[in-house]
C-alpha cells in the first residue's frame, strides 16, 4: 500500500469517525467542532483526487464561514440538553431501523459491483498544467447548466421563503415601517409643537406649629 492510499483511508475513517460523533455528542457546540473536523477531512480526500479547488472552497466556505456561523447561533441559543434529548430513548428503536435502511441502500449504490475498477477505470495523472477552476466551470455551465440554474432557483426561493417566515407581524412585537420613513417631511412629522395652558399653582399649606405653653 503505497503513501497516498494509506492517508486516503486515514482521512476516511477520520471523516467516518468525525461524523459519528456529531450525531452522538450530547453537547451541541462539541458536535458542531466534530463537523469542522469532518469538512476538514473530507477536503483532504478532495485535494488527494486532484480536486484542489473544491478542497479549498469546502474549508473557506463551509469551515471558515458557514460553521463558525453555526457555532456562534449555538453558542447564543443555550439550548436545554435536557428537555432536547428527553425522547431520545423512545425514538432510539425507529431511529436504529432507519439508519439500518440507509445503510443497506448506500451499499447497494456505492458497492463495488457498481463502483469498482472495472466499471470506473482509474483516470490518467493530470498534468501540471491543467486548471481544475477553469474545467470544473466549462462543466457547470455547459453541460450541467440547467442543474446549476434549477439549484440557484431552489436556493431563492428558500431564502425569499426564510425571510417571509421570520418577518410576518406579530400584535406584541414592534417593527418598522419603512414606507412611512421614506414618506416623512421636515417639520410636522417630525417634530409637532403642543401648546398647553399654564396651570395654576397650587398653594402649599403649611402645617400647623404646636404652640408651646409655660402654662
Amino acid at each position: 500500500m503505497g503513501f497516498e492510499k494509506f492517508l486516503f483511508y486515514l482521512f476516511a475513517l477520520i471523516t467516518l469517525w468525525a461524523a459519528g460523533m456529531v450525531v452522538s455528542r450530547r453537547n451541541p457546540v462539541h458536535a458542531v467542532l466534530f463537523l469542522v473536523l469532518a469538512f476538514v477531512s473530507s477536503a483532504a480526500l478532495w485535494i488527494l483526487m486532484e480536486a484542489e479547488f473544491l478542497g479549498i472552497v469546502l474549508i473557506l466556505v463551509y469551515v471558515g464561514a458557514v460553521m463558525v456561523l453555526f457555532l456562534f447561533v449555538v453558542m447564543m441559543l443555550d439550548v436545554d440538553i435536557a428537555a432536547l434529548r428527553a425522547g431520545f430513548i423512545d425514538y432510539l428503536p425507529l431511529g436504529l431501523l432507519i439508519a439500518g435502511i440507509m445503510a443497506i441502500e448506500i451499499f447497494l449504490i456505492v458497492g463495488p459491483a457498481n463502483f469498482g475498477l472495472h466499471a470506473f477505470p482509474a483516470p490518467a495523472p493530470a498534468g501540471t498544467d491543467l486548471n481544475n477552476t477553469r474545467e470544473l466551470g466549462l462543466l457547470l455551465y455547459t453541460v450541467y447548466v440547467y442543474p446549476v440554474e434549477i439549484a440557484s432557483v431552489i436556493l431563492l426561493v428558500a431564502i425569499i421563503a426564510a425571510i417571509r417566515l421570520t418577518l410576518r407581524r406579530r400584535p406584541d412585537n414592534k417593527y418598522v415601517d419603512p414606507a412611512r420613513q421614506v414618506r416623512v417631511k421636515k417639520g410636522p412629522d417630525r417634530i409637532r409643537l403642543v401648546k398647553m395652558a399654564s396651570e395654576t399653582p397650587v398653594p402649599v399649606v403649611a402645617p400647623a406649629l404646636e404652640k408651646e405653653s409655660d402654662e
